[in-house]
């Protein structure tokens, strides 16, 4: 697979372990400038580790991982810099308040105090925590804890946003505020790859790729995937089932 002017994260046939566990498989995917990509599977699939290898966290034990056509893992690359990512978990400072998290990761990203304040106000507006900025981190509920990280993660107006499972263990509004936030940065030319367990949210993705067992067994339109299965989008668990039992020869792996 090339890597085309308009792919800013491309994986090419990476494989990666962990000890005897094979964590991904010989995968390939692209994404496009300005599109969200659902990287959508269950637990275990797969995701997190390809996230962490785009992000330049780990090394492919095959393959190649480009982003922005350079490598992520390079630390010499000024690619980090347009890089921004929002992991599952322990993201922030729980003893933290909201203004605070922002202050501590605006010097991480060398900020300075003119770019802050004017980013600062931009944030708090978009994900209206501007009434929280003084609650604690762990304080937080569910749905606003991960309006913060995502916050954190644009204070340097990255050019691709990394985001794993961000609305996992948020309710319902929460998840639909998200979303609409994620649509509003790809609007500005963000491109965004999101992964998530939730089949309903392949929809909301101009392309996904299905991860099992460390494989990717479908990639693109999930509205075409739908289409060649004769289900609605909205139904997208039926599609992925379909091709993990033709996958497996409808056995369980």
């Amino acid at each position: 697979m090339s890597t085309c002017p308009d792919v800013d994260v491309a994986l090419e046939d990476v494989r990666r372990g962990f000890g005897a566990t094979q964590a991904l498989k010989g995968v390939s995917l692209a994404v496009h400038t300005g599109e969200v990509y659902g990287l959508v599977g269950p637990d275990g699939a797969g995701k997190t580790t390809a996230i962490r290898l785009m992000a330049g966290l780990l090394l492919p034990d095959a393959g190649r991982v480009k982003m922005l056509g350079e490598n992520p893992a390079d630390t010499r690359s000024p690619v980090r810099e347009s890089l921004g990512l929002v992991p599952q978990r322990n993201t922030l400072y729980g003893d933290l308040s909201v203004d605070e998290n922002l202050h501590f990761f605006a010097q991480m990203f060398g900020l300075s105090r003119k770019d802050f304040t004017e980013r600062r106000e931009q944030l708090l507006d978009i994900t209206r925590l501007s009434r929280f900025t003084d609650r604690r981190a762990d304080a937080l509920s569910g749905g606003m804890y991960k309006k913060l990280a995502l916050a954190c993660a644009l204070l340097h107006r990255p050019r691709v946003l990394l985001l794993d499972e961000p609305t996992n263990g948020v309710d319902p509004v929460s998840r639909r505020e998200l979303w609409e936030l994620l649509y509003g940065l790809v609007h500005e030319g963000m491109t965004l790859l999101v992964s998530t367990p939730y089949m309903d949210e392949a929809a909301r993705c101009h392309r996904v790729g299905l991860l099992y067992a460390g494989e990717l067994i479908a990639e693109g339109d999930p509205r075409e995937l739908a289409r060649q299965h004769g289900v609605a989008a909205s139904n997208f668990e039926a599609v992925f089932l379909a091709l993990v039992e033709k996958r497996t020869g409808g056995r369980a792996a």
